[in-house]
């Protein structure tokens, strides 16, 4: 007795007691329903032969090009692989099937309430394009993939938005439906969907908020209108005072001036009639005073 206690301890240590998995055990059960499957599909072959001219309306079944079908026998399923399209065969007292869309399905998200990252609240809509790629997962893996992917298609666009600054959300649309194709793509693979594209279609700010950027973008321009007028009044002032120098260098400049002034006035038919008087004739009387 203390030697077999002994010899099992060091098997214990030298981790050479391999346990039975679940799967390599079998279970009586098991077998007793392989039997009664046996059982009941051979009868129901037997009922299919009895019927036979009539029985056959009921054993074909057709599925459209995009379309394929996922067959239960018992309850289980019978392939692997789905069926279709076209032509297939099934048992009337067996088997069930359920047909499954392979076209790219679109949905719109419906407008969600969002709390940006920088505390701003936000009304953010969207559309998302998927098809299903894996129909037994579809069938098997979830009761409603349609509608399962709609629910997580809205809890998606919260978490991720979540995450984003306003200016974020506003200008980086593209990388948003980016991060949010690969997340839905993840989650929803084990379901036997591909979500091909997600697009963010409108982003409703707050009245206020709307208000207030508007606000700042005016001043901004306003500001920037101002830098561009003191600049170009700036640019103004240094040609006029190049222009004077070139003047006064050469006294008859000026009069050429005047007289191009005159030019340009009259060129317009006006009626005001201007004289111009010498700046010099005026000197004797400014050195009395």
């Amino acid at each position: 007795m203390i030697s077999t206690t002994t010899s099992t301890t060091e098997m214990v240590t030298q981790g050479k007691i391999q346990i039975s998995s679940p799967d390599n055990i079998e279970d009586p059960s098991t077998a007793k329903q392989g039997c009664c499957v046996w059982l009941l599909f051979i009868i129901s072959l037997f009922f299919v032969a009895i019927t036979f001219p009539v029985s056959i309306f009921m054993c074909l079944k057709i599925v459209k090009e995009y379309e394929r079908a996922v067959i239960f026998r018992l309850g289980r399923i019978s392939d692997k692989k789905p069926k279709g399209p076209g032509l297939f065969f099934v048992l009337p007292c067996t088997d069930t099937f359920v047909k499954v869309d392979l076209r790219t399905i679109s949905f719109d998200i419906p407008p969600q309430e969002i709390l940006t990252k920088d505390s701003v609240t936000v009304s953010v809509d969207g559309v998302v394009y998927f098809r299903i790629h894996c129909p037994i997962s579809a069938v098997a893996n979830v009761s409603n993939a349609h509608s399962s992917t709609r629910l997580l298609a809205q809890t998606t666009l919260r978490n991720v938005l979540g995450t984003k600054n306003l200016a974020e959300l506003l200008s980086d649309r593209e990388g948003i439906s980016h991060s949010m194709q690969e997340s839905l793509d993840d989650a929803t693979d084990p379901w036997g969907i591909k979500v091909e594209r997600v697009e963010i279609k409108d982003v409703k700010l707050p009245k206020d908020l709307q208000r207030a950027m508007a606000a700042e973008a005016e001043a901004t321009r306003e500001a920037r209108a101002k830098v561009i007028a003191a600049e170009g009044e700036m640019n103004a002032s240094r040609a006029l005072k190049e222009a004077s120098l070139v003047i006064a260098e050469s006294p008859s400049a000026l009069q050429l001036r005047y007289l191009q002034t005159l030019n340009t006035i009259a060129a317009e038919k006006n009626s005001t009639i201007i004289f111009p008087l010498p700046l010099d004739l005026l000197q004797p009387f400014i050195q009395r005073k």
